[in-house]
């Protein structure tokens, strides 16, 4: 919940939102003339928090980041774009940030572990901090947190629900070889 808060605190002035109805449900869209800010999850924007600050926004279908947004989030759904080429800016530490830009980096319809992310990011040992740091990625999707999986190849922590992580490596497997 204070997270939710915390993310409308540092939103620029003239965001705004739009909805996707997706195959994994519905995805709410914040973005701003810097670039997109957050994709949130269905079972988020029925938080209590989520409800009371959505009303300080307006809806706008117009957006032109919004509609690169769900016009690419649809090609991906549908298997026909396998990167995203979007104005991005998340709110997150250094190190946060530093690990969002890392999962950019892994290719479509491949997976690596917690421990090979913090590898990669230069320290094995902080694999815990990179799966807490992932956990906390607010663009889902555009920036891949559901490619980083367990070091036994388990399904685990992810944002939108295990099931959606399945959907969407599933998506990526099919994607990948036509």
């Amino acid at each position: 919940m204070k997270r939710i808060q915390k993310f409308f605190k540092l939103l620029p002035d003239q965001t705004v939102y739009d909805r996707l109805n997706s195959p994994i449900g519905e995805l709410i869209l914040f973005a701003s003339n810097k670039g997109l800010h957050h994709v949130f999850w269905e079972h988020e924007a029925q938080l209590e928090a989520f409800q009371m600050g959505i009303q300080s926004f307006k809806q706008d279908v117009n957006h032109p980041i919004i509609v690169k947004a769900k016009t690419q989030l649809s090609e991906y759904f549908k298997g026909k774009r396998q990167v995203f080429d979007i104005p991005l800016c998340p709110h997150g530490t250094d190190f946060q940030l530093s690990v969002w830009q890392e999962l950019r980096n892994i290719p479509y319809g491949k997976t690596i572990s917690y421990g090979e992310q913090a590898s990669r990011l230069g320290n094995k040992n902080k694999a815990r901090a990179v799966g807490l740091a992932n956990g906390l990625n607010p663009i889902s999707i555009i920036v891949p947190c559901h490619r980083v999986i367990g070091s036994n190849g388990s399904l685990i922590g992810f944002g939108g629900g295990l099931d959606n992580k399945a959907k969407l490596l599933e998506l990526e497997r099919g994607g990948a070889n036509s």
